[in-house]
């Protein structure tokens, strides 16, 4: 299973090197790792994209919580959550094929970055399945060159109502 892990951690260096050869000692791979300073520039995130069954997760969110630098390891799989991804990607665009790539950007809500005279540089953002979707509509036009970024992830905040509910039932 698909887990998602956001990982708040002091912002110094080693620590990125710290967490990711902690998965590596494991036997774990890294499907997607993003790291941003947060609004306080001493913490940073990262957001881990990692495959695994629930007690491998649960080894390695306990690992990771050992670690100095570490502040606070979320799951966010089993919760509701917000995530993201930045795509770029230059596609072939001459002739009729550069009108159908702006329909298409169009419809995902893309835009349009860059434009050459056999080529039109798109960005992209939303969660892996848009991008997939969209990448599979492109790619019969022919790929120049594409990057993606990982993914970012929030928890989902959790509403005042329902949260004075909770509070009322105690």
């Amino acid at each position: 299973m698909r887990h998602t892990i956001s990982v708040l951690v002091e912002n110094k260096p080693g620590v990125l090197a710290r967490i990711s050869g902690l998965f590596s000692s494991r036997g774990f791979n890294i499907e997607s790792l993003t790291v941003g300073e947060t609004e306080e520039p001493t913490t940073s995130r990262m957001t881990i994209v990692s495959s695994g069954d629930d007690l491998q997760i649960e080894q390695i969110t306990k690992q990771l919580n050992k670690l100095v630098d570490v502040i606070r390891v979320q799951d966010l799989t089993r919760e509701k959550f917000i995530e993201r991804e930045l795509f770029l990607i230059r596609v072939n665009a001459e002739g009729a094929a550069r009108s159908q790539l702006i329909e298409l950007v169009d419809v995902f809500r893309a835009r349009i970055v860059d434009v050459a005279p056999k080529a039109l540089t798109i960005e992209l953002t939303g969660n892996a399945e848009k991008i997939e979707a969209f990448l599979d509509l492109v790619r019969p036009f022919g790929i120049k060159e594409m990057a993606r970024t990982g993914n970012v992830a929030l928890a989902r905040t959790v509403r005042e109502t329902t949260a004075k509910k909770e509070t009322k039932r105690k």
